[in-house]
């Protein structure tokens, strides 16, 4: 199953490399493109969710590093205003 890893600056300016276990976060996110916070968690989540569900399908079992990484992505959203917008900068496959 390919890996990827997408990487973006949160709204005070910090950067983050995030990881998917599928390429499904490019049908959710787009390089060079922002997005407000909350549709930022929001497309993550899903696209994360089903990069799981496809790693249960193949593998018999869900993805916990995807589901490590949303964790991760909801609890780093708290800290930043909620007008903040996230930058996805980059896509490393």
């Amino acid at each position: 199953m390919p890996e990827m890893r997408f990487h973006i600056r949160w709204p005070d300016g910090r950067r983050e490399a995030c990881y998917s276990p599928s390429l499904v976060v490019q049908d959710f996110l787009a390089p060079g493109d922002s997005y407000a916070l909350d549709d930022f968690v929001d497309r993550t989540r899903t696209a994360l969710t089903i990069a799981s569900e496809r790693v249960r399908e193949k593998y018999g079992f869900a993805c916990s590093s995807a589901m490590a990484q949303l964790a991760r992505i909801e609890a780093a959203a708290e800290q930043q205003q909620p007008a903040g917008r996230v930058t996805v900068e980059t896509f490393e496959f």
